[in-house]
């Protein structure tokens, strides 16, 4: 025979929906309860290092491997479209000092330009400036060989700003619009805050902070526990 208690049904019910709901995940609601509006999530965001590249016309890029030669991708980059390419160039500075293997970044764009690190201009014996892509305000240029011939930048060599890529709704996150600047922290063994990060919102785009090989040596990115974007 089974036993029974002496509680009513509404007793019964009140019990199993306290129970239920200590082993439901935080946030879901029981039935006929008011439901708590989801907190927003937090987006992912990456930061990656952007070693030393170069960008090139359609143009120049045939005076540099032939007439018709298009990028070949070696390896597709975090961002949809844009692709680190199989051609390579050497890069010649005022000094005949050299960088071989000087990798070029696909797709073609409307400019061409160079993009070193402080160390790399340094041991090239150039005194580049901090820019945003495409701006080659007071830019010290150089010389780009390929195996079909030889193009002459007159300027266009600078250390690329720190900057993060994001959409409009990630922008909306932060409250910041495009050409707005963000902070970015860093923790790892060698913790350190970077300021000044431009932020750039276009559509497609996926949050991806990039800084280059002496901030990312700087920071000790590969041991990073955690980063975090701040106004």
């Amino acid at each position: 025979m089974i036993a029974t208690t002496g509680l009513d049904r509404l007793e019964i019910e009140r019990l199993v929906r306290g129970a239920l709901r200590n082993v439901l995940r935080p946030g879901c609601s029981q039935p006929g309860e008011p439901t708590q509006p989801a907190a927003p999530a937090q987006p992912r965001l990456l930061v990656n290092v952007s070693a030393r590249h170069a960008h090139v016309t359609q143009s120049d890029l045939e005076r540099l491997f032939g007439t018709g030669h298009k990028l070949t991708p070696f390896k597709m980059l975090y961002q949809d479209g844009f692709f680190a390419a199989e051609e390579t160039v050497t890069f010649v500075g005022p000094r005949q000092r050299v960088i071989n293997n000087l990798r070029i970044l696909g797709p073609c764009r409307d400019h061409s330009q160079v993009e070193l690190a402080f160390t790399d201009s340094i041991q090239m014996g150039l005194d580049v400036p901090v820019r945003k892509s495409g701006d080659h305000r007071d830019s010290p240029g150089a010389y780009l060989v390929g195996p079909k011939g030889m193009i002459h930048l007159e300027r266009g060599v600078i250390r690329h700003q720190r900057h993060v890529h994001m959409c409009q709704r990630e922008a909306d996150h932060y409250g910041v619009k495009d050409g707005d600047f963000l902070n970015l922290r860093v923790a790892s063994d060698c913790p350190a805050v970077l300021e000044e990060v431009l932020v750039r919102v276009s559509a497609g785009a996926k949050l991806e902070v990039h800084i280059d090989t002496d901030e990312g040596n700087a920071v000790n990115l590969s041991k990073a526990k955690r980063v975090e974007l701040f106004r």
